[in-house]
């Protein structure tokens, strides 16, 4: 399974890539204006920046909501640099952009997925990524996990290759199960990926290796 970091923050995004173990990055405008970036000329150098720091694909949102608009905003980020993911809301227009960019080799992610009928849709058109909000639902008492193994169900089914990007993931359980289910990326803040590492029998026993070494010493 990938693991990709859902930030905008460049700090983020290196110490999560020190770690080693990090394959992407997705963004929104949100995330972008959390850290202050919002003209046009600062949102393309600062998805630049992202993929100075990474080496696999980064998610790049468009904000037109026209198929016309999607596709000038899509092809404009996917000029910036290969890694560039263009993502696309998952809308009439969006699945017709999602086609034109799937014929034109153009890497896509389907974004703001709450069903199995609208992942259907986005990888019948050629998405790369397929963004299921799982917290999302879950926020609405909606069983997010159960979306992801819905779509892993029916891409199994007929062979697509479109990869299911569980997005909205909110803790450490969420990529656990996410793994199970088969989902093949997961997106989220550092924290979860983080939170994975933590278990008290590790900390006690790391607490005891080191007591004895200590005593070994003398």
């Amino acid at each position: 399974m990938k693991f990709f970091i859902d930030t905008a923050n460049l700090a983020m995004i290196e110490e999560a890539n020190a770690l080693g173990v990090l394959d992407g990055v997705t963004t929104n405008p949100s995330l972008m204006a959390k850290e202050g970036i919002s003209g046009k000329e600062d949102i393309l150098n600062h998805y630049l920046s992202i993929c100075e720091i990474v080496d696999g694909d980064v998610s790049a949102e468009v904000l037109g909501v026209t198929y016309e608009e999607m596709i000038t905003e899509g092809e404009e980020l996917a000029a910036l640099n290969p890694q560039i993911v263009v993502k696309v809301p998952v809308t009439k227009d969006g699945i017709r952009a999602i086609r034109y960019f799937s014929e034109k080799g153009i890497k896509t992610n389907c974004t703001l997925v709450f069903s199995a009928g609208q992942a259907l849709l986005a990888a019948k058109a050629g998405a790369t990524y397929v963004s299921p909000f799982l917290g999302r639902l879950d926020d609405v008492s909606t069983d997010g996990l159960h979306l992801i193994e819905e779509i892993r169900t029916i891409y199994d089914n007929y062979g697509y290759e479109t990869q299911i990007l569980a997005a909205s993931v909110r803790h450490s359980m969420h990529i656990i199960n996410c793994a199970k289910l088969g989902a093949d990326v997961v997106t989220c803040p550092l924290q979860p990926i983080l939170s994975l590492l933590k278990h008290p029998l590790t900390d006690s026993g790391l607490e005891q290796f080191i007591k004895d070494s200590e005593k070994m010493k003398h």
